[in-house]
């Protein structure tokens, strides 16, 4: 058994070198197959010599992140082990449970673990990246969690009724039947985690809503996850509006595809907006995913890439 041990001068490092719940040291022991614990200012990694010496390597590494920039993410713990080791980290993810029985969500990349994270630890959390990496659906079930385990009393999904080119207008039925195309997006991800029985249930009880965002105004939401769908098609005055409904022990999360705007071209738009305006408010969080965290079949990651392509 060899074993190294790594001083530790500024204690404050250490809380985000492990990262939440050790997030972050049991990538690193999953992947190098090593032993890391902490006492009595050091840092102590244990197994056989090559990993041993691979775990001290990426660890200092991060510790030098953290001095210069304050902080590392699962993709920079990710990109660490690869770069020592030459093969992917292999990470265990913190599942979410939903309504079904049996049910368990895990994210199923570094960058999706991050985004539960950031939802489950902040307030506010904005997520922008392509279509199939789970911006919604993560943060559905999420909020289907919270609901759960009674930690919010109302879930509310949230969609602009804006048209990706086609209008609607000409569809028959009441305005009611015109905007469930709009919403079905948030009701597919709904149904995934719950029955059809116990979603129409709770939507009789005004446990859970899905509305357009035109629905919001003049509205304050207490002990609620708000979740906005395909945010980028928010204007500024949306996007605020949005933010302020927000009440007492509420939580938000505001996703979209920043390539994907269908706002006229001289609206800007709010998530963009978002981004820089609300970049240093406590308790907010902002999550980016990359095309490497496209779940759907792997085709969909292709045609991404192909379409970005100037």
């Amino acid at each position: 058994m060899f074993e190294s041990i790594i001083p530790v001068t500024d204690s404050k490092t250490v809380l985000p070198l492990f990262g939440p719940r050790d997030q972050n040291v049991r990538v690193i022991r999953e992947s190098l197959g090593v032993q890391i614990t902490t006492r009595d200012q050091e840092i102590r990694v244990s197994g056989k010599e090559q990993a041993v010496t691979q775990a001290t390597e990426i660890l200092k590494q991060l510790s030098d992140q953290i001095a210069s920039q304050g902080a590392v993410t699962p993709d920079d713990v990710a990109r660490a082990i690869s770069e020592k080791t030459g093969q992917a980290a292999r990470w265990e993810s913190s599942p979410i449970e939903v309504m079904q029985a049996g049910r368990r969500i895990k994210a199923r990349t570094t960058g999706q673990q991050a985004y539960i994270d950031a939802i489950r630890n902040n307030d506010i959390v904005f997520c922008q990246g392509p279509a199939g990496t789970g911006k919604t659906y993560l943060a559905v079930a999420a909020a289907v969690e919270a609901l759960r385990n009674n930690q919010i009393r109302k879930l509310v999904l949230v969609r602009p009724a804006v048209e990706a080119g086609e209008s609607l207008g000409f569809l028959p039925g009441d305005m009611q039947a015109k905007i469930n195309p709009y919403l079905r997006p948030l009701l597919d991800a709904l149904r995934e985690m719950m029955d059809f029985d116990q979603i129409q249930r709770y939507t009789e009880q005004d446990l859970i809503e899905v509305i357009p965002l035109g629905y919001m105004r003049g509205r304050t939401l207490n002990e609620a996850f708000i979740i906005l769908d395909e945010a980028q098609n928010t204007t500024v005055a949306q996007m605020k509006m949005f933010l302020t409904r927000m009440g007492m022990g509420s939580k938000i999360v505001a996703s979209g595809d920043t390539t994907q705007i269908d706002l006229p071209d001289h609206a800007r738009s709010g998530l963009v907006d978002a981004l820089h305006r609300l970049k240093n408010i406590s308790r907010l969080a902002h999550v980016t995913l990359k095309n490497r965290d496209i779940v759907r079949n792997p085709l969909v990651q292709q045609i991404v890439e192909a379409y970005e392509k100037k």
